[in-house]
């Protein structure tokens, strides 16, 4: 939303703003709650790579764990210009991670190993080539809903042969941050008229994001486990502090 003090970064550019009063707090940061509210997403894939890297699970979640991160730093970039540069910085990473986790949930079964990567890679790049020079708008939402169908199949098969009630449990969390920050997201969007006349703001983009880093990190320990299983280490989840939870396995002698 327009109102604040001047900005450093100039118009808007961006396709949407959304319900947060602009450069409230600073000159240099245009929405500060959505801004700020990405720091949980990358603590938490910072705790997810650095699980994934002492364990040595495949790098392939190291890549995702970095993805996570990347994302919420270019969330972060978008929300503090506005600018439309920086929002496909935010857009771009959004496809980028659903080609990894499609990657992941799928390549186990896969009998032609490098077709899948390769085909992912130039479908991400080339994404990224055609969203750099078109503005993308209905069209990006629609795309980003398709690839995240694709992955709801093989993640239901997933969970009805796990039989680990603590990994049906992350799961669970799972979805219900998924529920959880899509509500959030929806409210903002779409009742910011509403939103203005309150007191106060509850900030439903910057809960989004909150919600959809506990989200990734639930859905990346849930992935975690699952292939540790296919891999027969002996995978457990166990928790941090007797809070955060991560997975630990013991990998046989021979690997």
């Amino acid at each position: 939303m327009a109102d604040g003090m001047s900005s450093f970064w100039g118009p808007v550019t961006s396709s949407h703003e959304w319900c947060e009063k602009n450069y409230v707090f600073s000159s240099y940061v245009a929405e500060f709650y959505n801004t700020i509210s990405n720091v949980p997403c990358i603590l938490l894939a910072l705790i997810g790579l650095l699980s994934s890297l002492l364990q040595r699970f495949e790098k392939r979640f190291s890549v995702l764990h970095l993805s996570n991160m990347a994302l919420a730093i270019g969330s972060m970039m978008y929300h503090a210009t506005l600018q439309h540069v920086q929002q496909q910085s935010d857009e771009t990473p959004m496809v980028w991670e659903m080609l990894l986790y499609i990657y992941i949930l799928y390549s186990p079964d896969w009998h032609y190993r490098s077709t899948m990567p390769t085909f992912l890679f130039l479908y991400g790049v080339s994404f990224a080539v055609l969203h750099s020079v078109i503005r993308f708008d209905i069209g990006f939402k629609v795309h980003y809903v398709m690839l995240c169908l694709l992955c709801i199949p093989r993640v239901y098969k997933y969970y009805i042969y796990t039989q680990d009630m603590s990994a049906k449990r992350l799961a669970k969390f799972y979805l219900a941050t998924l529920f959880i920050g899509s509500l959030c997201w929806l409210g903002d969007r779409f009742c910011c008229t509403q939103i203005s006349r309150w007191p106060v703001n509850p900030q439903g983009h910057a809960l989004w994001h909150v919600f959809m880093g506990f989200n990734s990190y639930f859905a990346n320990t849930f992935l975690m486990f699952c292939r540790a299983q296919q891999r027969e280490w002996s995978p457990k989840v166990v928790h941090f502090m007797g809070i955060l939870p991560y997975v630990r396995i013991e990998k046989p002698k021979t690997q």
